[in-house]
């Protein structure tokens, strides 16, 4: 493409920063109380950004695979403890069974697709390494945390109907599959969703990222397609994995329902 590469400087940044008026004149007009929200998390996501975007420069120029791998470690873990957080509901061992999943979902995906479909070499070239770990973690995250929240309050309004089957001499898995069918799907829906309705109703970020930076778009396209494709198996292998440890941690070796297990994190 012949286009040049528009930069954005810190006075663009600032009349960026205006658009958010709109947001805070709605909450003003409205009252919705949003208004200190609002400027909090503009700020905070701005800072945020700007050291990543700093870190990000200076680990793609020294080029060490450590330093690379100790990042998204850090990137993992955050993930994995966020997609908790999330959760009304909790059981010992939770955020083991999502830092487990989430990392494992992203590293394996991330390494399978950046060295036998995209190939880029070094295998931890940080340009791309960290950003289509960062995109998996992200929708990773949101499908482990959709799926735990789903498959605990699904136990806790299904116990007396589970408790009964165990009961009448149903394994655990005949007591509740449908429990943990129902929070995979769960989990999977918002990747679908946005499947769905991409390129028509809605143009994917790293497509227009690139298109602004000067990609020609075909290139733009293709690679956005692997990229969903790349988000979808990793969500479908963290949820899938989330629930499946869930499951086994909430029911014993001899199918009963360890439901004093399950805690409540806020006041019922």
């Amino acid at each position: 493409m012949d286009s040049a590469y528009i930069q954005i400087g810190n006075l663009e940044l600032a009349l960026a920063a205006l658009l958010m008026l709109i947001n805070l004149g709605l909450s003003a007009w409205l009252r919705l109380g949003l208004g200190r929200q609002l400027v909090l998390a503009s700020v905070r996501m701005s800072v945020q950004l700007l050291l990543v975007g700093l870190i990000l420069e200076w680990i793609f120029a020294l080029r060490n695979p450590w330093v690379v791998l100790l990042l998204a470690m850090i990137m993992g873990t955050t993930a994995g403890i966020a997609a908790v957080g999330r959760t009304g509901r909790r059981f010992p061992g939770i955020y083991r069974n999502s830092l487990l999943n989430v990392l494992f979902a992203s590293f394996l995906v991330t390494g399978l697709a950046g060295q036998g479909i995209i190939r880029f070499q070094p295998w931890y070239d940080p340009q791309y390494f960290i950003p289509l770990l960062g995109m998996l973690l992200g929708n990773a995250l949101t499908g482990i945390s959709l799926a735990l929240d789903r498959f605990m309050e699904n136990l806790v309004s299904r116990r007396a109907f589970i408790e009964s089957m165990l009961c009448l001499g149903a394994t655990r898995w005949e007591a509740a599959h449908r429990e943990v069918k129902d929070a995979v799907r769960t989990g999977m829906i918002p990747i679908i969703n946005a499947m769905m309705v991409m390129g028509v109703v809605s143009l994917p970020g790293m497509m227009t990222g690139q298109i602004l930076a000067g990609a020609d778009p075909a290139d733009a396209v293709r690679y956005q397609i692997v990229i969903v494709f790349m988000i979808a198996a990793s969500t479908a292998l963290g949820t899938l994995g989330v629930v499946m440890m869930s499951f086994f941690s909430m029911f014993s070796s001899r199918h009963r329902l360890l439901s004093a297990q399950l805690l409540r994190t806020q006041s019922e």
